[in-house]
């Protein structure tokens, strides 16, 4: 069986060759990928958002497609056409570059609704319709996306449908004195990725993805899962809180989590750890409390602490 913590380290270690300084970024990200799970990449241009996602293709050997977003994109753009071939006169698809299995949705919030809506299908089934017609997307199969929170000229938010396909959200931040000296360093000749090989292959992702399943998780885990997605259902700030497939979400990561350290089972400090990235965007606040400056952000922080956290045995 494949140990899955051997798996992350070989991979933070490939990817902090070109990443400096997000170690918690990179969990997150590998803990979305072992879930089969998307990653929205929230932050300010030039922190490394599209580098890392070339990073993550490169040291899996996985295909790796980029989409522009611009306001102009139509949905076939995204998920393909299909041609009429005059040799045979029949109609042939010519797949879009969400054919991929590392897909970097780059600035997805400056596609039009009816553009971003071609994602929907194929981030929840893993397939692509057109013209009636289905085609499977190849696996393992995630979706990067990037968005700078600061911009909103020329952006459309995303719809809530949209967000909440995405498994977890996560901010890379500005990196510190001494991890910025070293990526002037490490650039000055040439990019670091292009000393990148593959250490793992896409069938391996397969495979660690399927022991990440296995990870034990007690009944009361669960029910503290629950209890905190509730929660954010019923906040007297919040317009709309988190769905079933948060709950989902949250289990799954919390698996992925455990197994990442070691673990074959799931404690409340993996779900603690990863109630923000998850939850968060999922929550709609309401206008009295947009006023009062809540976030989603905070509320999830009150809740944690609200939440009594579930004591006794979690292995089994």
């Amino acid at each position: 069986m494949i140990d899955v913590k051997l798996f992350g380290e070989g991979l933070f270690e490939n990817l902090e060759k070109v990443v400096v300084g997000k170690r918690s970024a990179l969990e997150l990200v590998t803990i979305g990928l072992l879930c089969q799970g998307h990653v929205l990449i929230e932050d300010v241009p030039g922190v490394g958002k599209t580098v890392m996602a070339r990073t993550l293709a490169r040291s899996l050997g996985c295909a790796f497609n980029r989409i522009q977003f611009t306001p102009d994109m139509l949905p076939s753009d995204v998920t393909g056409v299909s041609i009429f071939n005059q040799e045979n006169r029949s109609f042939e698809f010519r797949p879009g570059p969400i054919f991929g299995q590392v897909v970097l949705a780059d600035e997805i919030n400056r596609a039009t609704p009816k553009t971003q809506a071609a994602l929907l299908e194929a981030m929840d089934e893993h397939q692509v319709t057109v013209d009636g017609s289905t085609h499977p997307l190849p696996k393992p199969f995630i979706v990067l996306a990037t968005q700078n929170p600061i911009e909103y000229e020329g952006t459309f938010p995303l719809p809530e449908a949209q967000l909440d396909r995405f498994m977890m959200r996560v901010r890379l931040g500005y990196p510190s004195i001494a991890d910025e000296i070293q990526v002037l360093e490490s650039q000055q000749l040439r990019h670091p990725i292009e000393g990148i090989s593959a250490v793992y292959s896409a069938q391996e992702v397969l495979e660690t993805a399927q022991v990440v399943k296995s990870i034990f998780v007690a009944d009361s885990i669960k029910k503290y899962i629950v209890d905190l997605t509730h929660r954010t259902r019923t906040s007297g700030d919040v317009y709309l809180g988190a769905s079933p497939r948060g709950s989902l979400a949250l289990f799954r990561a919390g698996q992925a989590r455990a197994a990442l350290q070691g673990r074959d089972h799931v404690l409340p400090d993996d779900i603690k750890a990863l109630a923000q990235p998850i939850l968060a965007h999922r929550i709609i606040v309401n206008p009295a409390a947009r006023l009062r400056e809540v976030t989603s952000e905070r509320i999830v922080q009150e809740i944690m602490l609200a939440t009594p956290v579930p004591g006794g045995s979690y292995s089994s």
